[in-house]
């Protein structure tokens, strides 16, 4: 059902009569290049999908928040909240409630933004809130559903109090709700990708922490699709946490290596450690000086106790080292350095193509999307259902027109973007087809783009 419909539907029951209804829509993002390069400061290249979430807030006359979210009802969780706004407030008040049952911690992605408003802007918002969500982005397949429905409800209710976020601003609000009250070690590349975008554009950013470059309209010979694996992807999860713990224990040797002093700057909403050389991100280290003078220094693998007896401590707030867990140092190092090479090349590659197509670009593109997937394994992100997923497009690359093809994301499930000719969806149909007939995962096949929250706006019904 359409959003004004539904919102129709509303009124004189969740909505009051009186008062406008703001609403916002952000949708999800397609990870071509870069993935977990964007916590180490990498260049990121992303592209919006057609399914999005829709936000939409009224202020109500009392002290209240009221939330419905339909779609996570038929999820099996809890999808009807009633909340003082005051309770609201409290930073680890707010984090125990939403932890206090597994039906409700989706939550932290709607109330956590509420609490980011009342500590950024407490003379503007006061009064309570109704706040309806629609989406038909799929949860946890690596396509950004937490980041489309933190964009979407930030701007709405933003809106409803009277305050405008938008572009980087918008982005980095989202993220600060990600890390500090979901609790999840997310870079900013989903959030600006969905604040940002555009329909068939592609946005450069280099996260350091969040620079956008002029978007990049590929080739009109070129399409990109997305086949969900059917297989759960959790950026809160051990595999995705423990790769990105890795690369900063890399970064940390090779800092104490090198006498470089590396200090916590609390100046930033979102904490992180820097230097005085590398800025803090592994992405200023030339791939060349890497392999040179450090890959062989870097251990393969080492434990929570080992490494933090020789190196004192750990420059990541966000991913607390865990007992138990062995963490692929010089794998997660390499990654870090070398994709964002990969996607530098894979930009420029693009950028050129766009003015002077060549199938030789085009290939060249997609290995380098085959080299990134691989990278994933080697970090310890790699997935059964999507090597299966990606070995099906190499088999169908020569003659029908499929370039390259990568798991997205964090890894360890979800989705896989593909590159290729504009006239092959028939060849990814019959991908589609074989990977859902081999019974690993259900697949979803995401087709198309569309505007970001920012392009969308607020529209007042």
């Amino acid at each position: 059902m359409r959003i004004e419909e539904r919102i129709k539907e509303l009124k004189n029951g969740f909505f009051g009569a009186d008062g406008p209804v703001l609403v916002s829509r952000a949708p999800g993002r397609l990870d071509l290049m870069g993935g977990n390069d964007d916590y180490t400061g990498g260049l990121v290249f992303e592209s919006t999908i057609r399914e999005s979430t829709y936000a939409a807030a009224q202020i109500r006359p009392d002290g209240w928040v009221v939330l419905k979210n339909d779609d996570v009802t038929s999820a099996g969780w809890q999808g009807d909240i009633r909340i003082e706004l005051e309770g609201l407030r409290d930073e680890e008040t707010l984090k125990n409630w939403i932890n206090g049952s597994p039906s409700r911690r989706w939550t932290a992605y709607v109330l956590g933004n509420l609490h980011y408003l009342l500590r950024k802007y407490p003379l503007r918002v006061g009064a309570g809130v109704n706040l309806y969500m629609q989406s038909t982005i799929p949860f946890n397949r690596g396509v950004s559903s937490s980041a489309a429905i933190e964009v979407a409800v930030m701007k709405a209710v933003a809106a409803a109090y009277g305050i405008d976020l938008r572009g980087v601003e918008l982005a980095l609000a989202c993220q600060w709700v990600e890390n500090t009250i979901a609790g999840s070690a997310c870079g900013i590349m989903d959030q600006i990708a969905v604040v940002s975008g555009r329909q068939d554009q592609i946005i450069p950013l280099v996260c350091q922490p969040c620079n956008p470059e002029a978007l990049i309209r590929l080739p009109q010979q070129l399409k990109i699709w997305g086949i969900d694996s059917g297989v759960s992807h959790q950026v809160a999860g051990i595999e995705y946490e423990a790769a990105r713990a890795a690369a900063f224990m890399g970064y940390k040797i090779i800092c104490d290596h090198e006498k470089i002093p590396v200090s916590l700057d609390t100046q930033s909403e979102i904490p992180r450690y820097t230097d005085p050389v590398y800025n803090g991100y592994l992405a200023n280290l030339a791939p060349s000086i890497f392999k040179e003078r450090f890959e062989g220094l870097l251990p393969e693998k080492s434990t929570r106790a080992y490494f933090l007896d020789l190196h004192k401590i750990h420059p990541d707030p966000f991913t607390p080292l865990k007992d138990g867990v062995t963490y692929n140092i010089r794998a997660n190092t390499r990654y870090a350095v070398e994709e964002n090479q990969r996607v530098q090349m894979f930009s420029e590659l693009s950028r050129g193509a766009a003015a002077a197509p060549s199938p030789r670009a085009f290939m060249l593109m997609g290995e380098l999307m085959y080299q990134s997937h691989y990278a994933y394994t080697e970090c310890g992100l790699g997935a059964k259902a999507t090597d299966f997923l990606v070995g099906l497009c190499r088999r169908e690359r020569i003659g029908k027109g499929i370039y390259g093809a990568k798991i997205t994301g964090g890894g360890a499930g979800g989705t896989v973007a593909i590159l290729a000719d504009a006239g092959a969806g028939d060849t990814v149909r019959q991908i589609f087809m074989e990977y859902a007939a081999a019974g690993l995962g259900s697949p979803y096949l995401f087709e198309g783009s569309s505007d970001g929250a920012d392009s969308f706006g607020v529209v007042t019904i």
